[in-house]
């Protein structure tokens, strides 16, 4: 399982979407930007404001949200989601009918459309996909979602446009990976080494890429802009919109008043401490619905990183007692104003898998946190602070500097364990020597974070399972429970629903047991629109779902500003 990521921040009150590994580029286009100044005068341009430039538009190497947004444009996927998670096939999606799965769960039909095209007029076919399938495969190509690929046993070229694939063995969500693929051109790249794909200049030079979206890359220059234009040779509906620009801002606050001024169409970070200004704009829409993002603390088990080798969270009652002792719907009221949702596991609400009332909701209670801590074997020490064997029930609370909604958590945290007995010490961290020095070894005590997940399916084995400790894993806080590690390969194992809907119900229950974490709550980044962007009810924004601010953006619409 590889499409989970890391919520955080890269500048002061801006949420953006990052994953483990950023690369980065100096490579682009010397084509100057006429239209960059204001969308005023503008009506065939959508203005797309980011606080991040792109990495890579090379759908095999892409790693964060920033990349995979833009890759939207000038890339076809396979299928696309409804906004219940669902797959789904739409006009723009290469597939001509659903995802066939056999019946033993192992055997999967891709069967693309006759008409679809390259940007160089090429036709996208089925060698196209069986060569994207091999490139991520191939250790030498270097792809961050081999992962996602590696029980692939064949590929099968059924005729020009049906491809057949198998598996070692049952991955239930290989569907929805293999959903959201983007197949690049084996005609472009069939002679580029797989150890020199990365340096090839297709995905990092817009006259060297070719694609197959509604729009075709014309213009890039690092860190300041990209520009996107109708593709002559798109197969599908043709968009209404003309041109999109993405123009990159030094800073959320700054972003955030060029959307208010209309200098950009579109917002999709806004800062929490801004929104409530942003709303009373005149111009702006905004939609800041609970997203595919759920924030918790995580308790480190690895007893090395305490002073003395004594973990304070070893006893999963005082896990449990910190729960009660944390009013969660009072963050989602005053940090989130309102716009998130308590949750008890790491399964969101309104999925097809919601179970996440089948876990303890923990209501905040105060005087029963401090019950299971004495029933834990914590005593009253100096100061007010709890002891055990000797031990002072203190421990450091990290978070990336920078985030003003972590700012405020932290603080409730702090001042609501005070009130049990328990010590928090704060401690901000650079999120780029946050990521290599502290979460990819497990080296911390606490910390407060988020995953967002990037597809649909309820997999998270790789957060939670031991099979995947650090290093080479995303479980950073060594979490160990025997009984759920085996449930995730049985949620895994079979592609019935039902099935797996049980199984992770189970999850949920035993997570409130033994908690690897505390679940805080569901959120999304605040998204904001200039009043000329219009779209159909059903063709409006999906905050629920990851790159959901783009959400059938093939039949939105410009008017004059």
């Amino acid at each position: 399982m590889h499409k989970r990521t890391w919520a955080v921040t890269v500048s002061a009150a801006t949420a953006v979407l990052l994953t483990l590994a950023v690369g980065g580029c100096s490579r682009g286009t010397k084509a100057s930007l006429a239209t960059q100044s204001s969308t005023s005068g503008r009506p065939d341009t959508l203005t797309y404001g980011s606080l991040t430039d792109i990495t890579t538009l090379n759908p095999v190497y892409i790693t964060d949200a920033v990349s995979r947004g833009a890759a939207t444009l000038v890339y076809a996927p396979l299928y696309d989601f409804d906004r219940q998670g669902r797959r789904t096939v739409e006009p723009w999606d290469l597939a001509a009918a659903p995802l066939e799965i056999s019946k033993d769960g192992r055997t999967y039909t891709v069967k693309l459309k006759t008409n679809a095209r390259w940007s160089d007029g090429k036709p996208v076919t089925a060698d196209d996909l069986i060569f994207t399938i091999e490139m991520i495969r191939n250790s030498k190509v270097g792809s961050p979602d081999r992962t996602e690929f590696d029980k692939v046993k064949s590929l099968h070229k059924v005729d020009a446009h049906t491809v057949r694939i198998t598996l070692d063995s049952v991955y239930a969500p290989f569907g929805d990976y293999l959903a959201e693929l983007m197949p690049i051109p084996e005609h472009v790249l069939k002679g580029v080494p797989a150890s020199r794909l990365r340096e090839a200049a297709f995905g990092m030079d817009p006259s060297h890429t070719v694609s197959d979206g509604p729009w075709r890359w014309k213009a890039w220059k690092p860190k300041q802009y990209l520009e996107f234009d109708q593709s002559p040779n798109y197969w599908g509906p043709k968009p209404r919109i003309k041109k999109v620009v993405y123009k990159i801002y030094a800073s959320g606050n700054a972003l955030t008043e060029a959307l208010m001024r209309g200098d950009v169409d579109m917002d999709t970070t806004i800062p929490w401490d801004q929104l409530g200004t942003v709303r009373q704009s005149g111009n702006v829409r905004v939609l800041a619905k609970p997203g595919p993002q759920y924030e918790f603390i995580a308790f480190n088990f690895n007893a090395t990183n305490f002073p003395g080798d004594f973990d304070p969270f070893a006893d999963p009652t005082t896990r449990q007692a910190i729960y009660y002792a944390l009013d969660r719907k009072a963050m989602v009221r005053s940090i989130l104003e309102g716009d998130g949702a308590v949750i008890d596991s790491p399964f969101l609400p309104h999925t097809w898998y919601d179970v996440d009332n089948q876990a303890t909701h923990y209501t905040y209670n105060s005087a029963k946190a401090k019950r299971l801590l004495k029933a834990a074997g914590w005593e009253p020490g100096p100061g007010g602070v709890l002891e055990k064997d000797g031990h002072p029930f203190r421990f450091e609370l990290q978070y990336n500097a920078g985030d003003t909604r972590r700012e405020q958590t932290v603080a409730v945290v702090k001042r609501e364990l005070k009130a049990v007995g328990i010590e928090v010490i704060p401690k901000a961290v650079d999120f780029s020597d946050w990521m290599n020095q502290n979460l990819k070894p497990g080296k911390f005590q606490a910390v407060l974070l988020a995953w967002s997940l990037d597809t649909p399916d309820p997999d998270q084995e790789s957060i939670f399972s031991s099979k995947y400790f650090p290093p080479y894993g995303n479980n950073i806080g060594w979490y160990k429970n025997p009984q759920t590690d085996q449930l995730w390969i049985a949620g895994n194992g079979t592609v019935n629903e039902q099935d797996r809907e049980r199984v992770y119900g189970q999850i949920a229950k035993d997570f409130s047991e033994d908690p690897p974490y505390v679940f805080l709550y569901q959120y999304g980044t605040p998204m904001g629109y200039s009043s000329r962007v219009h779209w159909r009810a059903a063709d409006a924004p999906e905050p629920s779902l990851a790159q959901g601010s783009l959400y059938h953006i093939e039949n939105w619409w410009l008017s004059s500003p």
